[in-house]
């Protein structure tokens, strides 16, 4: 996991995603290297190319806040792409690290949760480890079940390509959110064994992890695939839970008088009717264990 030169695994990274013909460059059979080479990311840097080879290898760690921002700049990093170069930058002293407990969603929390028949909602824990989801929530999608890694789901499980309509979207912003939690703390022992684990089994997770995306769970639009009503498109929002670091409320919602609405309507009075409804479209027969889950 490049625990020895953390920035320079995010610059090599991010110099091999670089298009030459972004900046007016040959590009195709002409080059040896994908992206750009360091010489030339030095130059639309305005940095020395000997500078940004020391970065690179690890010889020197503590670029200016000046070259950062040039480095942004020639990366087209977002916001937080560039908070988390400037993160890895400038690390921050490490405390000893305490053991830590596992996951707990406040009773309240639960409570208000279970108290919304009409809005699938459910708890996300720093590694994505679904904490809780209200009955909507499961009934929805499979991978939001209490007890399910939902990289591992993703990436492991065959179906969750069913699930998911646009499952190379979702892969993709799995891996960004996991980076995104993760920060530069990549020395996290659960974290270690979660992406040791999905490196060897996953060669999409492989490839995707090596982008060195960061993208927080904001908002947006999921597409799933309903055993029970068909396909739902739902938009989603994202809260942080105050006094629990790390875990993370989504709660979806189907626009007002669309197709999805009416069929979201009818899964809630589904399993209202047959709470047992929502059990069976969660695990069919044969399905992999990837509930695992290491504290």
């Amino acid at each position: 996991m490049d625990s020895d030169n953390r920035l320079g695994a995010f610059l090599r990274a991010r110099r091999e995603l670089v298009r030459p013909e972004d900046f007016g460059l040959p590009g195709g059979g002409q080059r040896r290297v994908a992206g750009l080479r360091r010489e030339e990311i030095a130059l639309l840097a305005g940095v020395s190319a000997d500078y940004y080879v020391r970065l690179e290898q690890g010889r020197d760690r503590h670029p200016s806040e000046q070259v950062i921002a040039s480095l942004a700049r020639v990366f087209a990093l977002d916001e937080e792409g560039t908070a988390h170069l400037r993160e890895l930058a400038r690390p921050t002293a490490r405390r000893p690290r305490a053991p830590r407990r596992p996951e707990r969603v406040a009773p309240g929390l639960l409570r208000l949760m279970n108290a919304w028949p009409h809005t699938p909602a459910l708890v996300l824990g720093r590694y994505l480890d679904v904490l809780a989801a209200n009955p909507l929530a499961a009934a929805v999608n499979s991978c939001s079940v209490p007890g399910v890694n939902q990289v591992r789901m993703v990436f492991l499980d065959p179906e969750a390509r069913d699930v998911y309509l646009d499952w190379p979207t979702i892969a993709a912003d799995t891996v960004a959110s996991l980076r995104a939690t993760a920060g530069a703390d990549l020395d996290d022992p659960r974290l270690t064994e979660l992406v040791g684990e999905l490196s060897l089994k996953s060669e999409e997770f492989r490839r995707l992890w090596a982008r060195h995306d960061v993208r927080a769970k904001t908002g947006g639009v999921k597409e799933f695939r309903n055993p029970m009503v068909g396909d739902l498109t739902l938009s989603y929002e994202t809260f942080s839970v105050n006094g629990a670091p790390g875990q993370i409320l989504i709660a979806y919602h189907a626009e007002p008088g669309s197709p999805s609405e009416r069929s979201l309507a009818l899964l809630g009075s589904l399993i209202a009717d047959n709470p047992g409804a929502a059990d069976d479209a969660q695990r069919p027969a044969g399905r992999p264990d990837v509930t695992r889950q290491t504290r």
